[in-house]
């Protein structure tokens, strides 16, 4: 192991690192902090892109600002800066969504697909704030555009086999385009029994079965109006989570929208977009596959969320002008029967989320201002309105037990605001940027009823009288690049006020056999996040480029403790061989040794490892039709690792032999 870390090392400083394919339509750049990664199964030619058959999962963990934590083989939970899914704001195509579960085991990301999606917007705090309010930085999940290109019928069929957990993949793909009408619907099936972490060990708890279906269809009223409708249905079944003590027997999504876009390049307002939509989710946790359990649970969760935006683009002169006024309705309900192992004894019920509705509504603004062809000045703006209301009085009564002043509803104004200045010359840029940003508890936060985490083996209760958590944030990113060398560096730095984060309650008993204790969210008065990556990249020939990056992460509290999942160094190096017809890479990615780890909020010290992975893909035509064949090996050495983002140590795959196979009838 030892010896692959020096190697890596010497890779990365030898060929210094990252090196990036462009497309057509999109260039990814390692070190921009808005970044756009592609994952549409269309969009076959993304530079990173080793399986078209990835998940969405897959694909976000390439990014750097991005990790996931893993609590099993499926719905990775998204962390942005080393800041989880509360401190973001994570949304499909501009629309509000949320989970259904209390444990995260349904992050927002898991209810898409690859084959949903055309791209993925990321961006690093504030930059994340266009959909709403965020401390950490904004995912958005975007939907294809509108495609009116009177290309008639079209479709695809991808297959796609794993030999780790004998993981089958299955995708249909059919889309009628005309001049005023348009419709596309598509369906990518998924399942997998228990993967086999290195040296062959099963890993229990860790099957999953999925399917997801969507339709898109669109009419052009004009040469500048349209309306557009989509619909996402996805269903996952019989999923293990072998990091946590229950699986969930159903995540189910059902999303729509309806769009009206306008756009006029010869006008004041470049477009306009208005979109209603909806989206219910159902989660039901169970542990009846779990052979010796101290007490049965089921634990469903429902949320429900209505909602709209209305976008608009204008440029004038110099001025490239975005607003964005949006809102929704959500409400979360969540509950837990106990079933005691003694029949004698009655069952035990209790909400655990007491039917929180939330009301927002917000408005963006940013203004991009060029000062001239090299320098450029924006500032962004977002306020809003938050209201939470409990509405089971049983909920409420619950919790004044611990807070008897609270009432049933909680009404916060936030804000936001960041401000960049970027030059660019012909072989550098630089971009240096401060926020402001708020957010308001999540409902978990403000409003959980005995939730059990695993992780720190603990019981939380919600605090309602939570103030507003915000963050003071400054980045940098400095580019240089000449002929076909190409280095940058990029950081940003959070010094987060009223932090919000579980503390110890020794006068209160844990409901949760076997738990240490309670913890009860409370805020410390601020912590501090610090990350900065090396991106650098070499295109040796033609045919051949070296690329890598390593990065460094750091994260304390107030109380002088280490932040929790707080990403150690981290490494990457790769080797490309790529022509039109056939492409080849060697990559070596691992991390060091986790030695800020956190045991007061749960961590143990997670060793280093390296990983070697080996892809490679071939492009054949068949009459007018393409045939994109990937295939390789991951994990090529079986090492036996885990992550600091593996929730409980849970060990990540061992060797894995891949093919995916895409025909696309043009």
């Amino acid at each position: 192991m030892k010896k692959l870390i020096i190697i890596s090392v010497s890779l990365l400083f030898s060929g210094l690192m990252f090196a990036q394919e462009e497309e057509n339509t999109i260039k990814k750049d390692t070190t921009k902090l808005d970044e756009i990664i592609v994952v549409g199964r269309r969009k076959l030619s993304h530079y990173r892109q080793e399986k078209t058959l990835s998940s969405i999962d897959e694909f976000l963990e390439k990014s750097n600002k991005i990790t996931m934590i893993k609590r099993g083989n499926y719905a990775w939970e998204p962390s942005v800066n080393n800041m989880n899914s509360e401190r973001l704001n994570v949304t499909i195509d501009g629309m509000q969504i949320f989970g259904a579960c209390t444990d995260k085991m349904d992050p927002i990301t898991s209810y898409v697909d690859v084959s949903n999606l055309e791209k993925v917007s990321v961006g690093s705090g504030q930059d994340g704030a266009e959909n709403g309010h965020c401390v950490g930085g904004g995912i958005d999940l975007q939907l294809p555009s509108s495609k009116f290109f009177d290309s008639g019928l079209k479709s695809s069929v991808d297959l796609g086999f794993e030999t780790n957990g004998n993981y089958k993949t299955g995708g249909l793909d059919i889309e009628y385009s005309g001049n005023r009408f348009y419709i596309n619907t598509d369906g990518i099936y998924r399942k997998s029994d228990n993967y086999d972490a290195g040296g062959n060990k099963e890993v229990l708890y860790s099957q999953f079965e999925k399917y997801n279906i969507s339709l898109q269809t669109g009419y052009k009223l004009n040469d500048q109006q349209s309306i557009d409708a989509n619909v996402i249905y996805d269903r996952a079944t019989d999923v293990g989570y072998p990091a946590l003590p229950m699986d969930v027997s159903l995540a189910e999504a059902l999303i729509a929208s309806l769009s009206h876009k306008y756009q006029n390049d010869s006008t004041f307002v470049k477009s306009l977009e208005t979109k209603l939509y909806f989206n219910t989710v159902t989660h039901i946790m169970d542990d009846s596959k779990r052979p010796d359990v101290p007490i049965r649970m089921d634990m469903p969760g429902w949320s429900d969320t209505y909602g709209f935006y209305s976008k608009v683009l204008v440029n004038e002169q110099k001025h490239a002008l975005t607003f964005n006024l949006n809102g929704f309705y959500n409400r979360s309900l969540a509950e837990m029967t106990m079933y005691p192992n003694d029949p004698n004894q009655p069952a035990m019920f209790m909400y655990t989320w007491p039917d929180i509705r939330t009301f927002y509504t917000g408005f963006y603004a940013k203004d991009a201002l060029s000062l001239n062809a090299n320098e450029t000045i924006s500032a962004s703006l977002r306020v809003g309105f938050h209201k939470n209301r409990i509405a089971q009085e049983v909920g409420l009564e619950s919790l004044q037990i611990f807070y008897p002043e609270i009432g049933d509803s909680k009404s916060r104004f936030l804000t936001s605001f960041s401000t960049d200045y970027q030059l660019k010359k012909e072989h550098f840029d630089v971009t240096l940027g401060l926020g402001y940003g708020e957010r308001a508890p999540s409902v978990s936060e403000g409003y959980g009823f005995f939730l059990f985490n695993s992780f720190d083996n603990y019981d939380y209760i919600g605090n309602p009288t939570l103030k507003n958590e915000k963050a003071i944030e400054g980045n940098m990113k400095v580019n240089y690049h000449k002929n076909k060398f190409h280095i940058g560096i990029e950081s940003s730095y959070f010094h987060l006020i009223d932090y919000i984060i579980g503390e110890i309650d020794e006068s209160l008993s844990p409901m949760t056999i076997g738990a240490n204790g309670v913890r009860v969210y409370n805020a410390l008065s601020h912590a501090t996040i610090f990350d900065v990556y090396l991106n650098s990249s070499y295109q040796l020939t033609k045919e051949f480029s070296m690329n890598g990056t390593v990065g460094y992460n750091y994260g304390k509290g107030s109380n002088n403790e280490p932040l929790p999942l707080i990403k150690p160094l981290s490494y990457l190096a790769e080797f490309n061989y790529s022509t039109a017809k056939f492409n080849a890479a060697i990559q070596l990615e691992g991390n060091g040794n986790q030695s800020q780890y956190s045991s007061f909020y749960g961590e143990d010290e997670t060793p280093s490892y390296a990983v070697l992975n080996l892809n490679l893909g071939n492009l054949f035509y068949i009459n007018q039709n393409k045939v994109v064949l990937k295939y390789g090996v991951e994990n090529v050495l079986d090492t036996q690792y885990s992550t600091y983002a593996d929730w409980n140590n849970i060990p990540r795959q061992g060797r894995n032999f891949y093919v995916n196979l895409s025909y696309i009838i043009q």
